[in-house]
């Protein structure tokens, strides 16, 4: 009999206090307690009531829980042996080929029991759902030559790392509905530590594939499960509408796991990701929309996404970032709810010349930060780009970008926002905001060629370039020039 899921639930034993001594431990301090019980307030009480303006994010968290499939499979039907050494490959392909004639039925479930499944890339198909039962794991092959070769992303135009083909997906799925992925955190395992090993030492010539990659689909559920130690990105969504993300635990080593991105959705739409801990050597989240004239060219935006309940560490890049592939543009994000510990950066939205696009009506609501050397960062001078072809005068456009409850301790740089001549950053808001620091130097509210507001009283004090406003948001001051420049990367 198929088991149903308290998908609505947080799966608190994945959370173990384990995670949480060194931050414990790192500090004394009474404030710190304080936040620190806050923080785990924020990201553990459910949040059912969004703020006006985000009906769509009401409806995709109050979407129906997918009705048990009419038929279910074991994968030991098909043969498949779970010792870690066979290799299971053809039983994956068997059993979705199976499913795959009952799409007019409602589907069918694939059950992955207890074992270690070792298997080569297989496909997933529509009105399917797999499902790892606790202690299933299913473990990617680390011989690249059962790794398919796929052509470019059409946003990209290039393998990302190398021109040409780039790996598939471990699990892979591309134009279908209804896929659910699911269990009771089992473990879908890319045993990346082979391909990150060969990229440092550039003995591969194409770009390494994704763990799991699901491209132009819609009605996508992915929830308690566990991911970890991709080749790649992680859990790439790429131009696909209508997807949740729940209660996922994502892990890679936080050095070392090159471009280990946790979820990077790409080119997508109505999208909700919430009630999840990531832990990887890249960024935790990046939102992307296409690479430079590929992108634009493409053009499909990244947009209605609703990140909310995360705890995330990046010691490599950020927990929440926004591009640097952005040239489809994003728009309408809210990240709220969000806990970032010994991390490099906490949230970043990062362009370029070259990308177009834009980057707009952005809201960051109720982050906390412990231990992070930078909290908030815009950075406009990303200048990686896929070849010679594009056009160093599409300029991006980032506008209507707000902060509101941001606190925190242990920040060196509590916002850094780097506009430049070429591209401004418009109309960027804060308030109730207050950040322990770690260094008290001068340039720690870090502004060049920004216009925005503050609206009460914050701390750090902010910029000369911003506008204050009281908490009755009447103008207090005008600021002094939106085009100062006080960036200082010396810490």
């Amino acid at each position: 009999m198929v088991e149903t899921l308290p998908l609505g639930r947080f799966h608190h034993q994945r959370l173990d206090l384990k995670r949480w001594c060194p931050a414990f431990l790192s500090s004394h301090k009474t404030l710190f307690t304080v936040l620190w019980i806050a923080a785990f307030a924020s990201v553990f009480v459910w949040q059912r009531n969004i703020v006006n303006g985000f009906s769509i994010f009401r409806r995709a968290s109050a979407r129906e829980m997918p009705k048990l499939r009419p038929v279910a499979f074991n994968l030991t039907d098909f043969g498949a042996v779970g010792d870690g050494v066979t290799l299971n490959t053809e039983a994956f392909e068997k059993a979705v080929l199976a499913i795959s004639k009952l799409g007019k039925k409602g589907g069918g479930q694939l059950n992955v029991p207890p074992g270690r499944w070792l298997t080569a890339p297989f496909n997933l198909t529509s009105h399917m759902t797999l499902f790892l039962a606790e202690d299933a794991e299913i473990l990617g092959i680390q011989d690249e030559k059962y790794w398919p070769l796929m052509p470019p992303l059409p946003s990209y135009g290039y393998g990302r790392e190398h021109p040409g083909p780039r790996y598939g997906s471990l699990i892979h799925g591309q134009n279908l509905k209804d896929i659910v992925i699911t269990g009771h955190n089992g473990t879908i395992n890319g045993q990346g530590q082979t391909w990150w090993k060969k990229y440092l030492q550039k003995l591969l010539n194409n770009t390494r594939g994704p763990l799991v990659q699901i491209m132009w689909s819609s009605d996508i559920l992915i929830s308690n499960i566990t991911l970890r130690d991709s080749p790649f990105w992680t859990l790439h969504p790429y131009d696909c509408k209508n997807i949740t993300i729940r209660n996922v635990t994502i892990l890679a080593p936080i050095r070392k796991a090159p471009n280990t991105d946790g979820i990077d959705p790409d080119s997508c739409e109505d999208m909700v990701i919430e009630d999840c801990y990531i832990s990887v050597g890249d960024d935790g989240i990046a939102i992307k929309s296409g690479w430079d004239q590929y992108g634009i060219s493409y053009g499909r935006p990244s947009k209605n996404i609703l990140i909310r309940n995360l705890v995330v560490r990046s010691m490599v890049s950020a927990g929440v970032s926004i591009g640097s592939e952005m040239s489809g543009g994003v728009s309408n994000v809210t990240v709220e709810n969000l806990l970032v510990w010994s991390s490099r950066r906490a949230v970043r939205i990062k362009t370029a010349p070259g990308r177009g696009g834009y980057v707009r009506q952005i809201t960051y609501r109720n982050l906390t930060f412990d231990n992070v050397r930078v909290g908030i960062v815009i950075k406009t001078d990303y200048n990686e780009h896929p070849d010679g072809g594009y056009d160093p005068k599409a300029l991006p456009v980032l506008e209507d970008i707000s902060f509101t409850s941001v606190h925190g301790q242990g920040v060196r740089v509590p916002v850094r926002i780097h506009g430049s001549e070429e591209i401004p950053v418009r109309n960027v808001t804060f308030r109730d905001m207050s950040v322990g620091l770690t260094y008290k130097k001068k340039h720690i509210f870090q502004c060049a060629f920004v216009q925005g507001r503050v609206i009460g009283t914050i701390f750090p004090a902010p910029c000369e370039n911003l506008d204050r406003y009281n908490e009755q948001g009447k103008l207090v001051k005008h600021s002094a020039s939106q085009n100062m420049t006080d960036i200082d990367y010396d810490f």
